[in-house]
């Protein structure tokens, strides 16, 4: 699953649609020239491995997906489910719990449709911004089903830092071993105490919106992995940038995906943190995730 010699980036989005909901077209990345000139740049820096956390119903498109791997011959682990209240299907909402589930399991072991591609994990399922609504309750539900059926990582979305307690204690509910869990977008907000007690459940806690300065700046992100180090929490900590847009690109006048490598990096190490603690964060937890 993992390509072990190399670094993984957790959380990203190589071909995402969200531009209906948005009504911005920036919101379809969909550039393959620019995108397949960014991975050969990041493989090239030792990002062997990226996690592709696009599901269904948000622009998924399992033909780049193929070309990308095919060209740059990077590593892509693909997803199955379904995101947020708001960018759901209609027909998800009269769907059962054991339908939803059926179809996570399907695109594991069977396949993605039209695809050579099976999806490694079940990610990224979200909770809307301090709501948890029934809808989502059902997919998370739907999503520990399929994780105890084929025993593939469960991969979580939180609006802006919010609800992973909650997203815990629903996941805990349905007999699901935190281990195998990692809960994203955790560095939105000031909230280190959320974050260790997210740790001290046993799960994986993402900081993957590194960049988005105009969310919470970078400077407050080192703060909290400072913190974190500190305290020897590192082990249960990844990293990515959840790229998303079209102006996140490089040629776009983005920061593209290199930044985390070529900028944060060095910005961590001025903090004290240790190349063990990258290599930890960057290679060692997520080959212990997503095998």
């Amino acid at each position: 699953m993992i390509d072990d010699s190399g670094y993984t980036y957790v959380h990203e989005h190589l071909h995402i649609d969200l531009s209906p909901q948005k009504g911005d077209v920036d919101c379809k990345l969909d550039q393959y020239d620019l995108i397949k000139e960014e991975l050969l740049q990041l493989k090239s820096r030792g990002v062997f491995n990226i996690v592709e956390v696009t599901n269904r119903f948000m622009g998924r498109n399992h033909h780049f997906i193929e070309d990308l791997i095919n060209d740059t011959g990077i590593n892509i682990l693909l997803s199955t489910g379904y995101y947020i209240d708001g960018f759901f299907p209609p027909e998800l909402h009269s769907k059962s719990v054991r339908e939803i589930s059926n179809e996570m399991i399907g695109e594991i072991e069977n396949g993605i449709a039209g695809s050579s591609l099976k999806a490694s994990l079940i990610g990224e399922i979200g909770t809307s911004e301090n709501t948890f609504t029934d809808t989502e309750k059902k997919v998370f539900e739907a999503a520990a089903y399929a994780h105890l059926e084929t025993g593939r990582p469960i991969s979580t979305h939180q609006s802006m830092s919010s609800l992973g307690h909650q997203q815990v204690k629903w996941l805990k509910q349905h007999g699901i071993d935190m281990n195998k869990v990692t809960i994203g977008h955790c560095d939105l907000k000031d909230n280190l105490d959320d974050i260790l007690w997210l740790i001290d459940q046993g799960c994986f806690v993402q900081f993957d919106t590194i960049g988005k300065n105009s969310y919470y700046p970078d400077a407050k992100r080192l703060d909290m992995l400072e913190a974190l180090s500190e305290r020897g929490y590192l082990e249960r900590v990844m990293l990515s940038m959840d790229i998303t847009r079209r102006s996140h690109l490089k040629e776009n006048g983005g920061l593209g995906f290199c930044y985390l490598i070529d900028k944060f990096i060095p910005m961590m190490r001025d903090r004290g943190i240790s190349q063990q603690e990258i290599d930890t964060m960057l290679k060692h937890n997520p080959i212990q995730l997503f095998g």
